[in-house]
C-alpha cells in the first residue's frame, strides 16, 4: 500500500463522522450508559498523566471514570478531582483479581498514562496491563485495540516486531505492516501528519494542530479516545456505521 492509496481526510469529514456517533441525551439514560472508562496508570513519579486521561474522558461526556494506580499515587490523584474513582491496586500482589472485579463493567480501558517502568508493576500486570512494545501479543488479534504511538514509540514497536527500523520515506507502508502483524489493530500514529490505519484502511490527517509538544497531550488524547470508542461501538451496534 502506497501513499497514493490513502484516503485523505477532507475538512469537515471527520467532524461529521464524530457528530454521527455522539449519543443523544434523553430521559431514558441512566448513570453509566454514556461511558464507564478506566485508566490504568499512575505511579509515585507520574500522577498527572492518569488524571489528565481520566478527567478528559469525563469532560468529553463519559459518566464514570476510574483510575487503577499504585498505592503511593492514589492520594495525590484523588486530591486532583472528587469526580474520579481511584483504585490503589497496581502494586498489589493480587492486582489481577482486584482489577477483574471492575473491568467487566467498563466500556473502555486506557492503558499506559503514568504507568512508569517499575518491573514489579509490569510483572504483576503482565496478563494484560503492560507496555505493548514489550509484550505485543497482548493486543495481537484484538481488533478493538487502538494504539497511539508517537514517532519514537512507533519506531520502538516496529523494531520489536521486525528487528529493524521503519523506513521514514514510506510511513504508510510501515504503519499498515505493523497493523497487520498485530492482527489488524488500529494505530493512530501521531506526528506532523497523523496517520490512522487498521492495516486495510488508511486515513491521513494533515490538518494543522498546535505546534506545542508539551507533556500531557497524549494523555488527553487517550482519555477522550476511550469515551469516543465506547460511543462508536454503541453507534455501530445501532446500525450507525460510517
Amino acid at each position: 500500500m502506497s501513499a497514493s492509496h490513502a484516503s485523505y481526510i477532507k475538512p469537515g469529514i471527520v467532524l461529521d463522522m464524530v457528530k454521527s456517533i455522539i449519543p443523544e441525551l434523553t430521559t431514558d439514560l441512566h448513570k453509566g450508559m454514556m461511558g464507564r472508562v478506566v485508566v490504568v496508570g499512575g505511579c509515585k513519579e507520574y500522577t498527572g498523566a492518569p488524571y489528565y486521561a481520566a478527567i478528559s474522558s469525563l469532560k468529553l461526556g463519559a459518566d464514570l471514570s476510574h483510575v487503577f494506580c499504585t498505592e503511593a499515587s492514589a492520594p495525590v490523584i484523588k486530591s486532583y478531582s472528587p469526580e474520579l474513582i481511584v483504585h490503589p491496586i497496581l502494586d498489589h500482589s493480587d492486582v489481577e483479581t482486584e482489577a477483574d472485579q471492575w473491568l467487566a463493567r467498563m466500556h473502555a480501558v486506557v492503558v499506559g498514562p503514568g504507568l512508569g517502568r517499575d518491573k514489579t508493576i509490569l510483572e504483576h500486570a503482565k496478563d494484560g496491563l503492560h507496555l505493548v512494545t514489550e509484550f505485543p501479543d497482548v493486543v495481537r488479534g484484538y481488533k478493538k485495540a487502538i494504539l497511539t504511538p508517537n514517532v519514537v514509540e512507533f519506531s520502538r514497536l516496529y523494531n520489536k516486531l521486525f528487528n529493524e527500523q521503519p523506513d521514514r520515506s514510506e510511513p504508510i507502508v510501515c504503519l499498515t505492516k505493523v497493523c497487520r502483524e498485530l492482527g489488524n489493530v488500529t494505530i493512530v500514529q501521531k506526528g506532523e501528519v497523523d496517520i490512522i490505519s487498521d492495516g486495510e484502511n488508511v486515513l491521513v490527517c494533515s490538518n494543522e494542530g498546535s505546534p506545542r509538544r508539551c507533556g500531557g497531550q497524549g494523555d488527553l488524547l487517550s482519555g477522550t479516545m476511550g469515551t469516543f470508542t465506547h460511543w462508536a461501538h454503541t453507534a455501530q451496534s445501532k446500525g450507525i456505521d460510517k
